[in-house]
């Protein structure tokens, strides 16, 4: 069979097992995601940006069966004061959800707007996600906005005197959620959100943000702890002249996670921070692909991701900066390390740089390496055991991205879960 015949068979099965939501005013937005699939087709390992990841188990017709993971620890973020807002195997759960009302934010359910002829999120949901199937077809991106049943409009109009916090919850072994949210910051609002939580034994998720003039937003995501879940996660962001918009991931355990960001510099004086952590152990593999188009003057973008790897893990990072024609002052800069705790963990980087403008200053790197020895050595002579020693070593690797997180709190919360989660693993 050729190869398009079987990537048309892969698609055709994924999508008869699905049922296309019916009515509301996101009807159009979906039926124009699904012909993008049906056009696309599903990813295949061919495909240029899926040649260092396997999409098998992303595209399959069911949910390769996970485990539920259980843990005595608290949840994360639950010693914060937020707006709880949780969904259980891909659906909205009120009882364990907060009342959403909370002052200079809207938020409605997707499933509600599906019911709506009218509602701001028309205008947004499936928008950004076109946008961004090119110059790289994002099929899987395409797929949730068709098919996502659940989701949150999150719109931000003021400054909420405290974060909206997304919590995904597993409890079904053969759960396979999609969700699809949207965001609007207007201008000179503020806000953070904040997700945790592995959601399900495979999980799509997208999310679109779409941010004003002078509007900020920060994000936060700590990806669930499951040993045996699969996730990939879209993140589609456009933002307006003397914007922010901060982001910042941390992945622990999951067999495959793919997360995709696609970021767009429209107004003169954006900034856009998109930071990622991860700590993989056995039968790991972490893909970060990452995307920032520069269309506008002076503008910054920072990619930073840290990947820490052992037992056979896999980590992979494939991030682009774009500076289109006119787009000066440009401020572009990209990092991507690894450290590997032994021989048979890997790494694969594919950095790029597409400058069509003279006057910027961009940059990119990527470093694989193992424990500095002589940091290690210094430390051991100081009586500090090997694995402790080793901890402290890997927390200093991954400082520069948990950094990103503009809010103090929330990044210490980071290291101690992360000091937590280390020290149980020796």
């Amino acid at each position: 069979m050729a190869l398009a015949d079987v990537k048309q068979s892969a698609t055709e099965a994924r999508l008869a097992a699905l049922s296309l939501p019916e009515g509301g005013c996101l009807s159009v937005a979906r039926q124009a995601a699904l012909s993008r699939v049906q056009t696309l087709g599903l990813p295949g390992r061919r495909d240029e940006y899926w040649k260092y990841t396997r999409p098998d188990t992303l595209t399959a017709a069911e949910a390769t069966q996970a485990s539920v993971f259980v843990t005595d620890e608290a949840p994360m973020f639950d010693e914060f004061d937020r707006l709880k807002i949780v969904f259980v195997d891909g659906v909205y759960n009120p009882e364990a959800s907060d009342d959403l009302s909370l002052e200079g934010v809207q938020i409605d359910r997707i499933a509600d707007i599906c019911c709506q002829d009218i509602h701001w999120a028309k205008d947004l949901y499936g928008v950004l996600e076109a946008r961004g199937q090119s110059p790289v077809a994002r099929p899987l991106a395409a797929l949730n906005t068709a098919f996502a049943q659940d989701g949150v409009a999150i719109h931000v109009t003021g400054k909420p005197s405290k974060p909206i916090n997304l919590v995904y919850v597993h409890s079904d072994e053969a759960s396979d959620a999609i969700l699809h949210h949207v965001i609007r910051v207007e201008a000179g609002a503020e806000a953070t959100i904040l997700e945790n939580g592995p959601a399900a034994s495979r999980f799509n998720k997208c999310m679109e943000i779409d941010i004003a003039d002078t509007g900020k937003l920060h994000l936060v995501r700590a990806q669930g702890r499951d040993h045996e879940r699969r996730a990939a996660t879209h993140l589609f962001a456009r933002l307006g002249t003397e914007s922010v918009f901060k982001s910042f991931t941390l992945t622990v355990n999951g067999i495959l996670t793919r997360n995709e960001a696609v970021v767009e510099l429209l107004g003169d004086d954006a900034i856009a921070h998109i930071a990622g952590a991860c700590v993989g152990d056995g039968e790991f593999h972490h893909d970060d692909t990452v995307f920032i188009t520069h269309d506008a003057v002076n503008c910054e973008s920072r990619q930073v991701f840290k990947k820490v790897l052992r037992n056979g893990a896999t980590g992979v990072f494939q991030g682009k900066i774009l500076v289109k024609e006119g787009a000066q002052k440009t401020d572009g800069y990209q990092i991507s390390q690894s450290l590997l705790l032994d021989d048979d963990s890997q790494f694969l980087a594919k950095p790029e740089l597409e400058i069509y403008a003279d006057d910027v200053i961009c940059s990119h790197g990527s470093t694989t390496g193992a424990i500095d020895e002589e940091a290690l050595f210094y430390l051991r002579s100081r009586g500090v055991p090997a694995d402790e020693a080793t901890d402290l070593l890997t927390l200093a690797f991954l400082a520069e991205a948990v950094e990103e997180i503009e809010d103090g709190e929330i990044a210490a919360a980071i290291v101690a879960r992360l000091e937590g989660w280390l020290s149980r693993r020796r």
